[in-house]
């Protein structure tokens, strides 16, 4: 049959009279590179209706620009790659790597851009989202966990740190594992393993097991931002790369604004708990926790009716595969757009030869077990450290994270500081046969006398007796929070059903004192623990980076990546000298909305330049390694301006200008990869 090869010829002969001054190359018929690449239908903008569809002919049409001296869709595409293959031509040898890179890229422009990509990018968008609700998880919790649990502060630093640590192994394991079993199955397996811990965490009554298990949440969802962009990149053409990259990242301020919401809508309701006795508690938090993973759950529901990366397939010799993919990427498009008489005409493509894999040999190479996973690190660590995106990635990281810690914490610790201006101190009060039914807070009693009082069925809430006497005295139901007696002596005192416990008695004289049915744990949990700042802060600072996604998503592929990255972080940088100005917790709410807005145009620069200057067997890889300093930076960040809350703001503030100001000039440094073809 030759009518494949009559329509190939036909084909080329009409693109030789459109091209002929511009030394066009065409992919047809079976070449010296070994591959065919045909088509019967001249490159159309994907949004362009074709000629049989309109019903005239191609003389008829008029381009709107074509009096402006604007180039039709069309010839700017098909100089692109009259370009690319001068540039094979002109190679002595070209890679095959290179090879497979060029031809990708064409058939992807043939895809086109359409319904496929903007399903997948919703599935993917979830799974980011899934990412940026773990992130606010703990901190949501925290405030009512604690009381479940009876943590310390040292057991609420490490929940808090628990999570980023979990989320720094799974980005270096994952990350790996997709350029060896393919980035939409372990995607799959991340995030159902982020789904299982995280129902499970929600039942864990104890401390240990709920760390346990938030560590494991951590390490699934650790996969899913450098799965995510090695994924949905290599669905995407050159010149909507840049641009869908970025608008992608909204879906991580989608998860800012969701963990906010439902936070403020679940926790304060208390009534949607149950227990069961004492031993089993499951209260509203813990509702919280199990809504947390539905966008995880969405996502793996999605990502079963999507296919493998044909990227992936070809750099691992499955050729059928990656065919049978592209072709339903571009059926799925030009349906969508009315056209379905297209046909995908890709006979062939190139595929690289099968090379032995480097962790191959180093797994059958002498040695212990250490001595090979030393050697498999270095590698890792030598394929991201040449570049400058390993450091400004890191001192990204180090202040935007450090920052994002101690903004709501110094907002509460300007809060403790206006609770504690309201405090009121008693001295040497005497209270003698006095019923106390109504709650006491923030109070200080010094050398008082309390002979036959009853204290019942009331709070105690930063309550603190100093130098006092109790002296037949029955307390009963009483909830208590840093409440504490020092250096008082207690006579004939019946403590019935209340939560104090031994070492909240300091140095106290107790005579004749019993507990009886003492309560076991924490329990007080009233809504004013729930502070409604705390979510309205994070929805604040979540939604401040809406204008940021919209303009790195706009100009990305105009500004260039490494000038949108350089320059967000140096106006970010001049953004933390507002900081000195902050006094109040209003200002600090400005200017971290501010500060969020500036700065999450250098994350989406990141995101997008790092799956571009990675080929796509390294790629995923790459990207876990460097997304794991960026989770260790963020963890010393965390910890370092935390210890400075309440001491001086001067070091958080220096630390953070530094860190933006060096990373924003090794960004800079970066070469442009917006014109360069996904490797």
């Amino acid at each position: 049959d030759e009518s494949p090869q009559i329509m190939a010829d036909h084909y080329e002969n009409n693109m030789y009279h459109q091209t002929h001054n511009e030394g066009y190359s065409m992919y047809g018929g079976a070449g010296q590179d070994g591959y065919a690449y045909q088509s019967d239908i001249l490159p159309q903008e994907e949004d362009a209706a074709s000629d049989a569809t309109e019903g005239h002919d191609e003389e008829d049409q008029m381009y709107e620009g074509e009096y402006q001296g604007i180039p039709h869709p069309d010839e700017v595409k098909a100089a692109r790659r009259a370009a690319r293959a001068k540039a094979r031509a002109a190679a002595d040898a070209a890679s095959e790597q290179e090879e497979l890179a060029e031809q990708y890229e064409d058939i992807m422009e043939d895809c086109g851009h359409g319904r496929f990509q903007w399903t997948l990018f919703v599935v993917l968008g979830l799974a980011l989202m899934a990412d940026s609700v773990e992130c606010f998880v703990v901190s949501f919790v925290l405030p009512s966990a604690e009381k479940d649990m009876c943590l310390s502060n040292a057991e609420k630093g490490m929940l808090g740190l628990i999570v980023f640590l979990g989320m720094m192994l799974g980005a270096f394991v994952w990350g790996g594992l997709a350029d060896k079993v393919g980035r939409r199955k372990c995607l799959i397996v991340a995030l159902t393993i982020n789904c299982v811990s995280a129902f499970l965490s929600s039942f864990a009554q104890g401390y240990g097991f709920f760390l346990f298990f938030r560590l494991f949440s951590g390490m699934g969802i650790g996969g899913a931002v450098p799965i995510v962009y090695s994924y949905f990149s290599e669905f995407l053409q050159m010149d909507k790369r840049g641009e869908h990259l970025s608008w992608i990242c909204m879906f991580w301020m989608m998860g800012g604004i969701y963990a906010s919401f439902t936070a403020w809508g679940v926790i304060p309701r208390y009534g949607w708990g149950f227990s069961m006795g004492t031993e089993f508690q499951f209260h509203s938090w813990r509702v919280f926790v199990l809504v947390c993973a539905l966008p995880a759950i969405a996502s793996v529901v999605g990502l079963m009716f999507m296919p493998e990366s044909p990227r992936f397939l070809l750099e691992h010799a499955k050729h059928d595969e990656a065919w049978m993919i592209l072709k339903q990427v571009h059926d799925t498009n030009w349906r969508a757009k009315g056209e379905p008489e297209r046909v995908f005409t890709v006979a062939q493509i190139k595929t690289p030869k099968t090379q032995e894999d480097e962790f191959i040999e180093i797994q059958s190479a002498t040695g212990t077990t250490f001595q090979r996973w030393l050697v498999r690190t270095v590698t890792l660590a030598k394929l991201v450290n040449p570049d400058a995106i390993t450091g400004f990635s890191a001192l990204r990281s180090f202040s935007y994270y450090g920052l994002s810690v101690w903004f709501p914490d110094m907002i509460k610790h300007l809060q403790n500081e206006e609770y504690d201006s309201k405090l009121k101190v008693f001295h040497r009060e005497q209270v003698k046969h006095f019923h106390f039914n109504f709650s006491l807070e923030n109070q200080v009693h010094k050398e008082g006398e309390y002979v036959n009082d009853k204290f019942i069925n009331i709070e105690m809430k930063h309550v603190k007796f100093e130098d006092s006497l109790f002296e037949d005295c029955y307390f009963e139901d009483i909830r208590s929070t840093q409440t504490f007696f020092e250096n008082c002596t207690l006579r004939n005192i019946l403590f019935y059903n209340t939560d104090f416990e031994r070492k909240i008695f300091i140095d106290c004289q107790l005579e004749n004192v019993t507990f009886h049915q003492n309560k076991r744990g924490c329990h007080l949990d009233s809504e004013e623990e729930n502070d409604v700042l705390v979510y309205l802060v994070s929805f604040l600072g979540s939604l401040a980076v809406l204008p940021g996604n919209i303009i790195s998503a706009l100009f990305m592929d105009k500004i260039g990546r490494s000038k949108m990255i350089g320059g967000s972080m140096l106006i970010s940088a001049g953004c933390t000298f507002f900081l000195f100005l902050s006094f109040s917790q209003a200002s600090i709410i400005a200017w971290q909305c501010l500060f969020c807005g500036v700065s999450v145009a250098a994350w989406n620069g990141i995101e997008v330049i790092t799956v571009e200057l990675y080929p796509a067997s390294k790629r995923a890889t790459a990207f876990g390694v460097l997304n794991a300093l960026c989770k260790l930076a963020a963890i010393m960040g965390s910890s370092i301006f935390a210890s400075f809350v309440g001491i001086t703001k001067v070091i958080p503030i220096l630390l953070s200008f530094a860190a933006l100001v060096g990373g924003g000039l090794l960004a800079l440094k970066l070469p442009e990869t917006r014109e360069k073809v996904l490797q």
